[in-house]
């Protein structure tokens, strides 16, 4: 068929449509196709109308200079060219679309894929992991306390004191052994030893609620303190 009537509405219709997928007339550079098709274009393209053709005679228009030089056959006529003339080739701008189609086809396998399957296998492989962390109840952290608690002079009730002191009842609070320790002058004091879970017993509220029993306490020591 070819083009024919490029100065008719119907003729620049079918330029129109050809060009909507291609930049040149054949091809992916400007040709002496082009030339010989764009010679034929009377006046200007309305773009509202023709906005593929106005396009690409506009670029051709900045190549008139050099139509000379253009590749292609100088001595084929306009008709030679267009529908069922000539191949159809893509519009350039869409060739690396399909090159990059081209790239997506792996024959041998994708290392994207394999990449999936590690991650997928690294998330499970966590995954347990932490299902069994959290299985495992942590021990408590906790500390024993050797503490000094000093009556207030040689006449205080020291197996009262202490019963007071161990009748303080609190959750992570573990009495151990304790001891009369003679300071002079006739006074002693009590040592004792306990055991304390971290998050749950403050020494320094401990030692305040001790000291509290003002009729037996004159005031407490932590005399040691370590990590169990």
């Amino acid at each position: 068929m070819g083009f024919t009537e490029l100065v008719t509405d119907a003729g620049l219709t079918l330029l129109n449509n050809w060009l909507k997928t291609r930049s040149y007339i054949v091809g992916y550079t400007p040709s002496q196709a082009d030339v010989k098709v764009f010679q034929q274009v009377k006046t200007i393209p309305a773009p509202e109308k023709f906005p593929y053709a106005w396009r690409w005679y506009n670029h051709i228009l900045t190549w008139e200079s050099e139509f000379d030089t253009l590749p292609g056959d100088p001595t084929k006529d306009h008709t030679a060219y267009g529908p069922e003339q000539t191949e159809l080739p893509v519009n350039p701008a869409k060739a690396p679309a399909a090159e990059e189609e081209d790239d997506e086809v792996d024959l041998f396998g994708s290392d994207e894929e394999e990449d999936e399957e590690a991650e997928k296998l690294k998330a499970e492989r966590l995954a347990e992991y932490n299902k069994k962390k959290a299985g495992k109840v942590k021990p408590a952290a906790k500390s024993i306390v050797t503490m000094d608690v000093k009556p207030w002079d040689d006449e205080t009730d020291l197996e009262q004191l202490k019963a007071n002191v161990l009748a303080i009842e609190q959750d992570g609070l573990t009495w151990g052994a304790s001891k009369f320790v003679a300071v002079g002058f006739g006074i002693k004091k009590l040592q004792i030893n306990l055991v304390v879970e971290d998050d749950k017993v403050s020494t320094d509220e401990l030692q305040q609620k001790i000291e509290e029993d003002e009729d037996h306490v004159q005031s407490t020591d932590i005399v040691a303190m370590q990590k169990l």
